[in-house]
């Protein structure tokens, strides 16, 4: 007999197990693609682990087994490699460093300028890849930035509600003073959107400069600092099902 405590939200069910978002999930629901042992699926019903899930006809386990073939690695872009497969210049890609793959490529999870350092996440799942960079899933960007200039409390509280660039309002979602001494001084900041120069452009609209910038997070998965620069680690599987709940909401 099943009891009430085995059961859960479809919802939460669906998303903790990678398939998509919360939100995402409940559309599907409303579209009628969502069925639970061949009855439409309704929105809060609660499951348990023995009920059989299927999304657009297909068996919910299914998706599972493919996603055991999703590969993701780390790497610590170091500053001067371009996040290009080819450069016209002829710079150093990060693609240069990576480990070769036969049968599919990797596909970069946002860019990080030329100047940038700091953490890269590449995929050989295009949907996880689409996911991450999505800005309506917000999935958070931590960055160490070093500021050149005096920084006022004034400043931090605009970059913090919002200052417009080039015709649209920008925030960071955080800001927390990270240390230093004379005029570079530390920062950490967070925001939840890959912006083409985002974080050096909002530090410039207070009259500063960015003498150094690294991104230390994407979504649930930090830059160990035993990576060097310029090399890359595999995730485990726990650390891609923890990516994939980055964006649930």
């Amino acid at each position: 007999m099943k009891t009430q405590q085995e059961k859960v939200r479809i919802q939460k069910t669906l998303s903790d197990k990678g398939v998509g978002s919360r939100r995402e999930i409940e559309e599907w629901i409303r579209q009628g693609r969502v069925f639970v042992n061949d009855v439409q699926a309704e929105i809060g019903m609660k499951i348990s682990p023995r009920d059989r899930i299927k999304i657009d006809g297909q068996v919910v386990r299914h998706m599972e087994i493919k996603r055991k073939n999703t590969r993701v690695i780390m790497y610590h872009k170091p500053e001067g490699e371009v996040c290009a497969r080819k450069d016209p210049q002829q710079r150093k890609t990060i693609f240069e460093n990576l480990p070769v793959l036969r049968q599919s490529r990797w596909i970069a999870v946002g860019r990080l300028d030329l100047n940038t350092s700091g953490l890269i996440l590449l995929t050989t799942e295009g949907e996880l890849a689409n996911r991450l960079m999505h800005p309506s899933y917000e999935v958070e960007r931590e960055y160490a930035v070093r500021v050149l200039g005096q920084v006022t409390a004034e400043m931090i509280r605009n970059l913090k509600k919002g200052v417009m660039l080039e015709g649209e309002p920008c925030a960071f979602d955080d800001v927390v003073d990270a240390g230093g001494t004379g005029v570079n001084h530390w920062y950490k900041v967070i925001l939840r959107e890959g912006k083409n120069r985002e974080v050096r452009k909002l530090w410039e609209s207070q009259g500063v400069k960015v003498s150094r910038l690294i991104r230390t997070r994407f979504g649930a998965i930090g830059l160990p600092r035993l990576l060097r620069p310029g090399r890359w680690r595999e995730l485990t599987p726990e650390e891609i099902q923890s990516l994939h709940c980055s964006f649930v909401k």
